[in-house]
């Protein structure tokens, strides 16, 4: 039977998309990241950031169980070097003392401060408070993260100069790196979500603003109903909401934001399970962009992130057939105890990826070039606990469908 299997031709065509794809695919985001480097990076483009208007900005920090965070969040956030804006809160029913640390503040007159009762979810905190704001402009940051004083110098232009611009993305780098997983996180937020952000937006379209610190138009956010609160990942729905309408969304590497990632194996899984799942749902729910050519800017954008979960599942299923096959004597096509030559043609083009990503971040994080050393193990054991994530998560975002709001899960450490 392991021999038939071998030797079919699915198989054969699945071991050939299973090689293909990321020699493929890192060839292309190399090659538009650094089209992308030399459009709107190289140079500075100081004529650009250079506004007379300085409209008025709300910067939400939603948060749940944040006491130990939020008062460092809040004081980088009212150091921001801007004239015109505003920072509020939004404690979403915690039950330890977040509001005690925010409500210190509450003299500030820049600070305003928002406590519900219950625990409704991140959208829906937001949502609530949408109406309050306000800035024409809203910065939503995670409760961990720390804006760089500059951040609004190079986000505001955008939406001063762009009359479609609905959200732009900022540029989170990680600052808890010292564990091996945290320097592994650290060089694939460099190499492989920012350069698929410098990429897509190279296409036209990109897959998400980051969840951790993106500002947005609120009146854009108004039209397409605001975030939804049912969606796992409720940065990637709306950036699909938006884009669908044809707003512009897009990704500024020089606005930059200080993050923590999580420490242990235990809590990637977390993070990175309810990640796969939004992008499931997010799939699922925009389906119907094939069928209206008028969405044809956001074709390239799902197939990449759809070949990428069949590529995951690809990885999980030949593993286990491989072992399987090698423990009971049978030798398949593409399968090696040491990787063959096609194996580390797939690992070169993966630590080239990396390594471009890591000179595209340098300017802005000088202390990535440290962590390459670390990239050797993403294609060999980060590639597979991460494709076992999406193998676990799919399923669950795929064929289940709930009406109630995702709400915040756990305690932070």
């Amino acid at each position: 039977m392991l021999e038939t299997i071998g030797n079919s031709l699915i198989y054969k065509v699945i071991l050939f998309f299973f090689a293909v794809y990321p020699i493929f695919f890192s060839l292309i985001w190399i090659i538009t990241s650094i089209i992308y480097y030399f459009r709107r990076e190289r140079g500075g483009r100081a004529d650009f950031y250079r506004i007379d208007e300085h409209p008025m900005v709300s910067v939400f920090i939603p948060c749940h169980y944040e006491d130990r965070n939020i008062a460092a969040t809040v004081e980088r956030a009212l150091g921001l070097d801007y004239p015109n804006f505003e920072v509020i809160v939004i404690d979403d029913g915690s039950r330890d003392r977040t509001w005690q640390q925010a409500e210190r503040y509450i003299k500030h007159p820049r600070f305003r401060f928002v406590r519900k009762a219950y625990n409704e979810g991140k959208a829906m905190a937001i949502n609530d408070v949408v109406p309050l704001a306000n800035g024409e402009i809203i910065l939503i940051i995670d409760a961990d993260a720390l804006v760089h004083t500059d951040f609004l110098t190079y986000i505001v232009p955008h939406f001063v100069k762009l009359p479609r611009m609905a959200a732009i993305t900022g540029n989170p780098r990680v600052i808890n790196t010292e564990r091996l997983i945290t320097k592994i996180q650290a060089i694939e937020f460099s190499s492989i979500i920012a350069i698929l952000r410098r990429a897509q937006t190279v296409w036209g379209r990109i897959l998400t603003v980051s969840g951790v610190v993106s500002a947005f138009r609120k009146s854009a956010l108004l039209d397409v109903g605001l975030f939804d609160p049912e969606m796992a990942t409720e940065d990637i729905a709306v950036s699909w909401k938006l884009q669908k309408r044809f707003y512009d969304v897009r990704y500024e590497p020089r606005a930059i934001a200080d993050m923590q990632v999580p420490a242990d194996l235990s809590g990637l899984w977390r993070q990175r399970r309810r990640w796969a799942k939004g992008l499931v749902q997010v799939l699922r729910k925009n389906v119907d962009i094939w069928r209206r050519y008028r969405f044809r800017r956001l074709w390239a954008v799902y197939t990449e992130a759809a070949l990428s979960i069949f590529w995951a599942y690809c990885l999980v299923v030949l593993t286990i057939f491989w072992v399987i096959s090698y423990s009971l004597g049978y030798k398949p096509l593409g399968a090696a105890p040491i990787p063959s030559w096609w194996g580390m043609l797939i690992a070169t083009f993966s630590i080239l990826q990396l390594g471009t990503g890591v000179l595209l971040a340098r300017p802005y994080d000088r202390r990535i070039s440290r962590f390459f050393l670390w990239s050797v193990l993403y294609p060999i054991g980060y590639w597979i606990y991460m494709s076992l994530i999406t193998v676990a998560a799919t399923p669950s975002g795929l064929f289940f469908k709930s009406a109630e709001p995702t709400r915040w899960r756990s305690v932070r450490k």
